[in-house]
């Protein structure tokens, strides 16, 4: 068995109009659109509650908030977004 070049994704030529798993740099720009509004968001709307935390328990709270927010709503959609957005290139 041979491995492809890795510019191809085995994945995308399994069926046609199958789109295989994001490039790590699409994922990373996935990520950070869910993360950075997320965070932001976080820290205008709980900011004066968050204020007299130490840091480290500060960065606990949020993460603990914004990871399921991030993980389970936000990245599916922006999974199909993606999945949209490569079909309708695709077909032109």
């Amino acid at each position: 068995m041979t491995t492809p070049p890795p510019h191809q994704n085995p994945a995308s030529h399994s069926t046609p109009g199958a789109l295989g798993p994001p490039t790590k740099h699409q994922l990373a720009l996935m990520i950070w659109l869910a993360v950075f509004p997320t965070l932001t968001i976080l820290n205008l709307t709980l900011g004066d509650w968050l204020r007299p935390m130490t840091p480290v328990l500060r960065t606990f709270v949020l993460a603990t908030i914004a990871v399921p927010i991030v993980i389970y709503g936000l990245m599916p959609q922006l999974h199909r977004l993606r999945r949209r957005l490569l079909t309708r290139i695709a077909t032109g």
